[in-house]
């Protein structure tokens, strides 16, 4: 009986499965952890202009803030002066007080060079800045173009933001 009770003290049983081994992740240059590390911080609101189909281009007055944290959420908020929060407002744009914002996680998608925001809970918004619309990205050096775009491939909006040092 000793003996076989420390035959099977001895003898554990091995786990039924192997584990995975996963790949390394990607880092550097072009990849998905590289965009999201740029995007994360600070930005200030260097230019926007909105482009209405049918109507003239509104270049707005005013100033910005984008923060992109690094969990993928990115709160944009948009201070408009009087004369653009009307000719916003009359193209469609959903601004409130002379305030356009923003804010939810977002999808980074490197193929196509896109941001789209995750909003549970929000409506649905129409118009030119809706959030269900991908904002198409470029970066040069510290500045980072946001463009967002009709169904055709046309620009509805440009807004240019700085890095905040």
């Amino acid at each position: 009986v000793a003996v076989l009770l420390a035959g099977n003290i001895a003898c554990s049983a091995a786990p039924r499965q192997r584990p995975v081994k996963a790949g390394p992740v990607d880092e550097g240059a072009g990849t998905l952890a590289a965009a999201r590390k740029f995007l994360e911080g600070r930005w200030t609101l260097e230019s926007f202009e909105v482009y209405p189909p049918g109507k003239q281009p509104i270049t707005l007055k005013g100033s910005g803030t984008l923060v992109y944290d690094d969990f993928g959420n990115l709160k944009m908020d948009i201070r408009a002066d009087e004369s653009s929060s009307h000719l916003l407002g009359a193209a469609g744009i959903d601004i409130r007080d002379g305030t356009i914002s923003t804010d939810g996680r977002t999808t980074v998608d490197m193929q196509n060079r896109t941001l789209t925001y995750i909003l549970p809970g929000q409506t649905a918004s129409r118009g030119p800045l809706a959030p269900s619309r991908p904002r198409h990205w470029e970066v040069q050096g510290d500045l980072l173009t946001l463009t967002t775009k009709d169904d055709a491939g046309k620009p509805l909006s440009v807004g240019r933001w700085r890095r905040t040092k």
